[in-house]
């Protein structure tokens, strides 16, 4: 089979690899839509790449079930599927507790085992026994299922801030992951602030409904955020981006009480200064999300699937995988919303 194939920094080829085979409890999917994420391009720039490489990258995934190994129960080729790319073990202190995502002995695609930008995927059972191969209705497209992997992030910070209708939810960053939170944001009915640098990434979040944009070269974050809030702040502020300076400049525009969440993932070794007498007098909850759990993946592909969130105006590229070099580089220049990868 085909495969875009991660051998170091920068070092990505498309070639020919052996197509997965089923074990016990596994299926082999036919890979018809997987999403291209930032962190897979921040880990060819050598943010976080795998240990066992070669390796191969992608973990937004859907497609057909191309083929099922021994023990496996209520999946069949033919079937389409959306699939949720972490394994989990389904016991430790976390699983029991319903966070897979802090699983104690978790992988997944792209991490660990190889992932979904090749025209064939093996999930193990480990993901098949927590439900995280869903079925899709025939009125859903690959391209959409594959956007169900980072709505759910978005869904799952969400949950972890208790956003309810009428908050506001101020969000620093208008790439992918910031216009998945504004989506978020507004299926639960809450007020949404975006702020960018970028101003064609700000029209953009008008035309998705934010309340107020703003764009941070010609305005204080700070200052709009507490005007537009009768001069309390934001129920949460979301960090869409992995900078921790601008991180630790917008701590201010959340609200006492409020929440603060670090989504985008910044870099090892970085750190934030904060004052701990604000910490303590505002009793601001300050939070990190990283990934979802199966529950969130289940709701992100029912929203889809029920049109509740639009996620085709997220797609603004289509690839195939001999351009995937292309792909990287359009991400890498932040030139597009969210990219997808086609196979035929």
């Amino acid at each position: 089979m085909k495969a875009a194939v991660v051998y170091g920094i920068n070092d990505i080829r498309i070639q020919e690899v052996a197509r997965p085979e089923p074990g016990a409890g596994e299926v082999v999917v036919k890979v018809r839509a997987s999403g291209i994420c930032a962190t897979d391009v921040k880990m060819l720039l050598g943010q976080g790449l795998p240990k066992n490489l070669p390796a191969i990258l992608g973990h937004e995934v859907a497609g057909e079930i191309f083929s099922v190994g021994p023990e496996v129960v209520g999946l069949q080729p033919g079937q389409r599927v959306a699939v949720y790319p972490i394994a989990v073990c389904g016991d430790c202190y976390f699983c029991r507790r319903g966070r897979h995502n802090l699983c104690e002995r978790e992988f997944g695609l792209a991490h660990g085992i190889d992932g979904g930008f090749a025209e064939y995927v093996r999930i193990p059972r480990q993901i098949i026994d927590i439900q995280g191969v869903c079925e899709l209705s025939p009125s859903i497209a690959f391209e959409q299922a594959a956007m169900a992997e980072p709505l759910s992030c978005c869904l799952a910070a969400a949950r972890q801030g208790k956003v309810q209708s009428g908050d506001t939810v101020a969000i620093v960053g208008a790439g992918p992951m910031g216009l998945f939170h504004l989506k978020v944001a507004r299926h639960l009915g809450a007020r949404a602030i975006v702020a960018d640098l970028n101003h064609a990434r700000l029209d953009i979040a008008r035309r998705m409904g934010a309340d107020l944009c703003i764009n941070t070269q010609r305005n204080n974050f700070i200052d709009e955020v507490r005007r537009f809030t009768e001069g309390r702040g934001a129920d949460m502020v979301i960090a869409a981006l992995g900078i921790p300076p601008v991180m630790e400049q917008c701590l201010p525009a959340v609200r006492q009480g409020g929440t603060f969440n670090i989504f985008g993932g910044p870099p090892a070794g970085q750190q934030l200064t904060i004052d701990p007498r604000w910490l303590h007098y505002g009793e601001i909850n300050l939070t990190g999300t990283f990934a979802s759990t199966p529950l969130d993946f289940q709701r992100a592909l029912a929203a889809i699937t029920s049109g509740e969130i639009e996620v085709r105006d997220m797609i603004s590229h289509r690839f195939k995988l001999d351009n995937m070099l292309d792909a990287v580089e359009q991400v890498r220049k932040q030139s597009m919303i969210k990219g997808v990868v086609i196979m035929d």
